[in-house]
């Protein structure tokens, strides 16, 4: 490789957790490709685009907490993204900046890897913010029937309502039984890896049990969804799908997957 290496960078607030950069340089050295992934913390979605608009970053990643927000500040957004109001990809292509959704792909073909069919099932998911809605996106087009679960009310209803779907308080999750529950929210996350978004008592409610978080790899949601009897996914799959999907949309070319997967597996054990 010759030249000057291009930039990407993982842009959110916090950043510095993340095993995303591990990930993309690990694919772009297998794949032969001049770059480097570096991290970029914003305070504002704003703040993010004038220091991306004011470097040579060529793309990245948008993560907590400025998906939504970011749909407001890009150029272009795709259909997708559109339809999901959140953002969690972006190009500059010469100065225009492009956001685009992966984190849909990445639930779908995470789900999909371990049950076969999940047309007409029943997807309860916590969360309402970025990757609720992508969560929210990709089991509808899935035919899947999705119920959003939130503690904050407001948040939680405006969701339901732009997807057409039913909405439950946390408080009342007892009350909601669904072949799968998928967590989209940061608790349980390192380093605060004793919490769970729900109790332990309520998981006899569901069959699959799925937490997007990836550090840890069990979380406490995951051991006590297994212990209560439930088959479990991990976030590790889809933490992967939908990173070689962004390296899919920045460099037009497949990505290595076993590799990407094998890095953070090994990075997690460590």
């Amino acid at each position: 490789m010759s030249g000057k290496a291009e930039t990407f960078a993982l842009v959110g607030n916090p950043v510095e957790h993340s095993l995303s950069p591990i990930m993309h340089n690990a694919a772009f050295r297998v794949m032969g490709i001049n770059a480097r992934y570096i991290t970029l913390r914003a305070d504002t979605a704003a703040d993010a685009v004038r220091r991306i608009a004011a470097s040579d970053i060529r793309g990245g990643s948008i993560t907590i907490p400025h998906k939504v927000a970011m749909v407001g500040c890009l150029d272009h957004i795709s259909d997708s993204a559109k339809s999901i109001g959140a953002v969690n990809t972006f190009v500059n292509r010469d100065g225009v900046l492009h956001g685009d959704n992966t984190d849909w792909i990445g639930i779908v073909r995470s789900v999909k890897e371990s049950m076969t069919a999940i047309a007409g099932k029943t997807v309860a998911i916590l969360g309402a913010g970025g990757a609720a809605r992508a969560a929210v996106y990709g089991m509808k087009k899935e035919g899947c029937i999705p119920v959003i679960l939130n503690r904050t009310e407001r948040n939680g209803m405006k969701l339901a309502e732009e997807f057409g779907c039913a909405y439950h308080s946390l408080g009342d999750i007892k009350a909601v039984q669904a072949d799968i529950l998928i967590n989209t929210t940061p608790v349980g996350m390192e380093p605060e890896t004793d919490n769970s978004p729900v109790s332990v008592d309520v998981l006899k409610n569901f069959t699959w049990v799925m937490d997007i978080i990836y550090n840890p790899l069990r979380t406490t949601l995951l051991r006590e969804a297994e212990t209560a009897g439930c088959s479990i996914i991990n976030g590790l799959s889809m933490f992967v799908h939908q990173g070689a999907e962004q390296i899919r949309i920045w460099t037009d070319r497949a990505a290595p997957d076993e590799v990407m997967k094998e890095v953070v597996a090994k990075a997690l054990n460590r």
